[in-house]
């Protein structure tokens, strides 16, 4: 058997059938950073860019996309989220730490909907800022929890959590 999953012995693409596969609560937290310059960081917490409140519509942004990640993500399942949480913690003087919690009771794991909730939420802040920066970027987005399944829980315990 093909150790990947999303192929078949032969290496065509496949999507997993998780029929056969016990519902369990599965949870995903994923997150990324927003390095920005410190001006830039500045006018969002003191709501200052002219689009709106940056983090309250990059907080629906990533919600949305989080339940939109299986039309997305080409071998993704569409799922009945039960949750979606975005965090934003500020990291003066230059960046913006997203988190992405994404909670299902379901056969198959949310690591791609907290991942895609992440991107999305980072997406949105740097549309909403690139008129006052274009430097910005994102990084380190990654998964950073997950429990549920049948590989167990995973966590990535390098202190950032």
């Amino acid at each position: 058997m093909n150790p990947l999953s999303h192929f078949d012995d032969a290496g065509a693409s496949r999507m997993v059938d998780v029929g056969e596969k016990t519902p369990t609560q599965r949870v995903a937290v994923a997150s990324g950073v927003v390095r920005m310059e410190p001006a830039t960081l500045e006018l969002i917490l003191n709501r200052a860019i002219s689009k709106g409140n940056v983090f309250e519509v990059a907080r629906l942004a990533g919600i949305m996309a989080a339940k939109k990640t299986w039309d997305l993500i080409p071998l993704c399942h569409p799922l009945a989220l039960n949750s979606v949480e975005l965090d934003f913690q500020p990291m003066l003087p230059d960046s913006v730490r997203i988190v992405a919690t994404v909670r299902v009771f379901g056969r198959t794991g949310v690591e791609m909907e907290a991942l895609t909730a992440v991107s999305v939420a980072g997406l949105t802040v740097y549309d909403m800022c690139k008129a006052v920066d274009q430097s910005m970027s994102l990084d380190a987005i990654r998964l950073d929890q997950k429990t549920g399944g049948q590989r167990g829980d995973y966590n990535r315990g390098d202190g950032l959590d």
